[in-house]
């Protein structure tokens, strides 16, 4: 048999393969969302904000995604070294069954969760759309010095605030295509939760 059968040499593009929709993307965090992941870099406020937000939305489980890491990834956290993206992998993939679990069953969660890359966030929401439609993300963000005075007033937390400065490196601020809703940081948590509440909300797409 066989003839050579390299006839399809030239790469395709992969440019725009899936056709846009014309109705504009439901809100970020809406009345259908289940899961809220409330991201951002250590000394943001996430888990403040988080359980805050927890308590108002009413029948909502408050799950911190540190709980969830291996103990070989705090033991590299409290020694300093930053954690790369193969440490990262198993955990990301452990939080996003636990986000399915939610969706699946129609119970509310609200994860905090660093998520400072894309590819977390999308691993986060999985590929499905029937799950990712359901999960809501929003980004705390503050400058770093605000949040450097933060962590130095914190007490048990395994955080080092050397870190600081590589989880801003890190971070990949969502481009408006990831549908990722941005809180500033500068008011109190009350306030804040009550915002994300009022989006969580909302039955319009606006």
């Amino acid at each position: 048999g066989g003839g050579g059968g390299g006839g399809d040499d030239h790469k395709k593009k992969k440019k725009m393969q899936k056709q846009h929709q014309h109705q504009p993307p439901p809100a970020p965090l809406n009345f259908h969302t289940f899961v809220v992941i409330v991201a951002g870099v250590s000394g943001c406020g996430k888990s403040s904000v988080g359980i805050a937000v927890a308590k108002l939305w009413g029948s909502a489980t408050f799950a911190d995604a540190d709980d969830y890491h291996p103990a070989e990834n705090i033991e590299k956290m409290r020694s300093g070294t930053a954690l790369n993206d193969s440490d990262r992998k198993p955990w990301l993939e452990a939080l996003a069954k636990l986000i399915k679990r939610h969706v699946e069953s129609k119970t509310r969660l609200v994860l905090s969760c660093s998520a400072l890359k894309k590819s977390y966030r999308d691993i986060l929401r999985g590929m499905d759309d029937k799950i990712s439609s359901k999960v809501g993300i929003l980004l705390l963000e503050g400058s770093v010095e605000l949040i450097a005075s933060r962590l130095k007033d914190r007490k048990g937390h395994f955080f080092n605030p050397k870190l600081l400065q590589s989880q801003f490196q890190t971070l990949e601020k969502p481009k408006p295509s990831e549908n990722v809703l941005i809180v500033p940081i500068l008011e109190p948590v009350s306030t804040i939760a009550h915002s994300i509440v009022q989006h969580l909300q909302k039955r319009s797409r606006i």
